[in-house]
């Protein structure tokens, strides 16, 4: 069964459109992993495992958190549970369904919804991702006035030249084999 398959062949008839092919064709790749110990393919799993970890508890929202609960003290450490309890239920949630069906979140509803309540969850997505990224240019400009002294301007300046630079390099490939 290739990786395009939907895992049961009753699955293509619940949606509008087949899955022939998964989402993000281009990162759908694998990394090979050279033979060794345990030890070693061990640490080759723990550094994309770390970045993985760190990027789900950033330093940010801790910090943020942490000011939070000074002020407002257990009710927000019960709304920070309730969140991080959440946020664990609908990523077990988009996994099943990936599992389940071969699609992702956003197809699945692109699929099961009419055409303006697609549009409509896709326009809330948008404005989830901006909110988020927000913080993250805004914390990354604060951190290059303290590092640095540069004006926040200058830094979410900065900061915005450097997601562009990354887009770029993705769109080139990330990955450059060697040649033989």
């Amino acid at each position: 069964m290739a990786i395009s398959d939907p895992p049961f062949p009753s699955a293509i008839s619940a949606w509008r459109r087949s899955a022939k092919e998964p989402p993000l064709v281009d990162v759908f790749r694998s990394i090979p992993i050279r033979n060794g110990t345990f030890f070693r393919k061990l640490l080759s799993f723990m550094g994309p495992g770390y970045i993985v970890a760190v990027g789900y508890m950033d330093p940010g929202n801790w910090a943020t958190s942490l000011a939070g609960g000074s002020q407002f003290g257990y009710a927000l450490l019960f709304v920070a549970l309730l969140s991080n309890a959440m946020a664990i239920v609908l990523q077990s949630l988009c996994a099943r369904l990936a599992v389940g069906s071969g699609r992702d979140l956003a197809q699945a509803c692109r699929d099961a919804f009419p055409r303006p309540v697609a549009w409509i969850l896709w326009s809330l997505a948008e404005l989830a991702i901006v909110a988020t990224d927000l913080a993250e240019v805004i914390g990354t400009a604060i951190g290059l006035q303290l590092l640095f002294g540069i004006p926040l301007a200058f830094g979410v300046v900065i900061t915005a030249l450097d997601v562009f630079l990354i887009l770029l390099l993705q769109h080139l490939g990330f990955r450059w084999s060697r040649p033989s």
